[in-house]
C-alpha cells in the first residue's frame, strides 16, 4: 500500500475484517459457473476472483450490501436472510475497503478464509415484540440435523409497518455452523423454531452457493 494507505495500521484492518465477519455485514455471492459448492478450502484463484468482485462493486459505486445473495422472500411471511461463507466474506471485505481506497491485507483475507464457521442470518415475523426471544435454528440435510455452535435471536423485535397486524414485528436469528459438521454440496433446509412454537422452513441447495 502507498500514500494514505500506510496510515491504516494492520491492527485497524484486522478489527475491520472481524467486524465485517462478526456483525454479518457480509454477503453470499451467487455462482457464475466458478464454484461447484460452498468452498471450505478455497484456492488462490477463487480467492482472487472474490476479491475482484468486491473491488468491481466499489468501482461501480455499489454499496457492499448489493452483493448479498439472500434466501427466502422478503415480501412473504416466510423467513428470509443470507449466509456468510468464506469467499462471500472476502468479497464484501474487499468492497468495503475499496470504497475507502484501501485493499485487504493478506492477514485480513486469511482471517476470512480460515474461519471455521459459516454464519446464517434469518429474519422472521411475528405478532409481539418479544416473539423471537429464545428461538432456535438448525440445518436439515436429508433428515440429518446440524446444530449450530452458537445461536442468537433478537430479544425485542422491530416494528414492521408494511406487514399485516398479525405479523407486525420482525426479528433476526443468527447462527454459526461449523463447516466440519455439514455437507457443503448438499440440498439443505434452514429450519427455524420460534420460541412460541411451530417450525419455519427455507430450502437451499448448497451446490449453488459459493
Amino acid at each position: 500500500m502507498t500514500g494514505s494507505n500506510r496510515s491504516v495500521s494492520r491492527c485497524q484492518m484486522k478489527v475491520y475484517a472481524q467486524a465485517v465477519f462478526g456483525q454479518a455485514a457480509a454477503c453470499l455471492l451467487c455462482l457464475d459457473g466458478f464454484a461447484a459448492a460452498i468452498e471450505v478450502n478455497p484456492t488462490p484463484i477463487q480467492i482472487q476472483v472474490s476479491l475482484d468482485r468486491g473491488k468491481q462493486a466499489a468501482i461501480q459505486h455499489q454499496p457492499p450490501e448489493t452483493l448479498y445473495a439472500r434466501f427466502g422472500d422478503a415480501d412473504s411471511s416466510l423467513p428470509e436472510g443470507f449466509l456468510l461463507t468464506k469467499l462471500g466474506g472476502v468479497s464484501v471485505l474487499a468492497a468495503h475497503m475499496a470504497l475507502r481506497g484501501l485493499e485487504p491485507s493478506a492477514a485480513d483475507v486469511a482471517y476470512m478464509i480460515e474461519a471455521p464457521t459459516m454464519l446464517v442470518s434469518a429474519t422472521i415475523v411475528g405478532e409481539s415484540q418479544g416473539f423471537a426471544m429464545n428461538s432456535y435454528m438448525v440445518l436439515d440435510q436429508g433428515g440429518r440435523m446440524i446444530k449450530p455452535i452458537t445461536v442468537r435471536a433478537d430479544g425485542l423485535a422491530d416494528p414492521h409497518a408494511t406487514w399485516p397486524e398479525s405479523q407486525k414485528f420482525q426479528a433476526k436469528i443468527v447462527a454459526m455452523f461449523r463447516y466440519a459438521d455439514f455437507d457443503p454440496k448438499a440440498r439443505t433446509t434452514v429450519t427455524i423454531f420460534p420460541a412460541q412454537g411451530g417450525e419455519l422452513h427455507v430450502p437451499l441447495n448448497f451446490a449453488d452457493i459459493e
